[in-house]
């Protein structure tokens, strides 16, 4: 049975309010967290964002939990193999941000191929340059989606009226469906004109977008990465983008994110190729937003909340 829950990052009100309702008692600690100084093995769960590592020290400690919860898509803050090891379950809310990282996706591409973030900045410099920012149609294009999970699937159906041809790769089987019909990596390769990464950060994809990658598509394509920066090796997509084979890239997350996320950048530690990125008129950035809309917030919550309460009753019934 599930009864004490400690809650180590601020969410949208509704996921305390529901959860005490429910008869759980909540513990809220927003700053200066210490694992050596709170005795974390009286909590039966844990609900946490990514800024926290659940590591198998922390698990050690917290000798109770029946759940680990990770508010978003990814899991890889936390030691999954241990947390198996000791019977605790993992759960995350994938379902709660799809609509939005799909949304996000598409703006980001429709700017690039149409050059409205370039096309503003000479307007509001006084530059009326029409043919230079002559744009790209989606339609009548074969998009290849790696990664047809929550995201993957919520992007597809949002392009189906867009008149493209949608491919999809996943590695598990059977996961096309009405919007993307599923095929091979060579398909992918072979056919796609535009590319967009779904996948999860594990040791499987990390660095999967490099340059071995790169060289097996049969033409030069559009990038989309809203899935996990480390997915991606920078200094390849960089000379990808200056010899022509990828013509452009919608960036919202970063190999080097950690650096902003501790405000390094005075400190000039970026690397030269991220430099290269920020002054090439082939990209557009977004500081991982791609999920972080106001009604995100809110649906993931209540999808965390709702599994909470399932995981309870399972338990009870066992």
């Amino acid at each position: 049975m599930i009864k004490k829950i400690l809650i180590l990052d601020k969410n949208h009100p509704f996921i305390i309010y529901k959860l005490k309702k429910e008869g759980f008692i909540c513990d809220e600690i927003y700053d200066d967290f210490n694992i050596d100084k709170i005795d974390i093995s009286v909590y039966d769960g844990i609900i946490l964002k990514s800024n926290l590592n659940i590591d198998k020290k922390f698990i050690q400690k917290a000798n109770n939990l029946k759940f680990i919860a990770r508010i978003g898509s990814g899991i890889e803050n936390i030691d999954k193999n241990y947390a198996f090891k000791k019977g605790i379950t993992l759960i995350s809310s994938p379902e709660g941000n799809k609509d939005a990282v799909a949304e996000h996706a598409i703006g980001m591409l429709l700017c690039l191929h149409n050059n409205i973030i370039f096309s503003h900045q000479e307007m509001i410099k006084g530059k009326w340059n029409r043919e230079n920012n002559r744009g790209i149609e989606i339609m009548g294009k074969t998009i290849g989606i790696i990664g047809y999970g929550n995201t993957g699937k919520a992007f597809a159906k949002k392009l189906s009226g867009f008149d493209s041809r949608i491919l999809c790769y996943d590695i598990l089987s059977k996961k096309g469906d009405f919007y993307a019909k599923q095929v091979d990596m060579n398909t992918i390769f072979q056919k796609s004109d535009i590319i967009s990464l779904h996948v999860p950060y594990t040791e499987r994809t990390k660095g999967m977008i490099n340059y071995n990658f790169i060289k097996k598509f049969c033409k030069p394509f559009y990038f989309i990465n809203t899935s996990r920066g480390g997915c991606v090796l920078t200094n390849h997509l960089v000379q990808a983008l200056k010899y022509g084979k990828i013509y452009g890239a919608c960036l919202d997350v970063l190999e080097y994110e950690n650096i902003f996320n501790h405000n390094k950048l005075s400190n000039n530690k970026l690397p030269k190729s991220f430099y290269s990125l920020i002054h090439s008129n082939k990209v557009i950035f977004t500081p991982h937003i791609a999920g972080w809309t106001k009604e995100s917030k809110y649906k993931m919550d209540k999808k965390i909340v709702e599994k909470i309460i399932f995981l309870n009753k399972k338990l009870n019934i066992i």
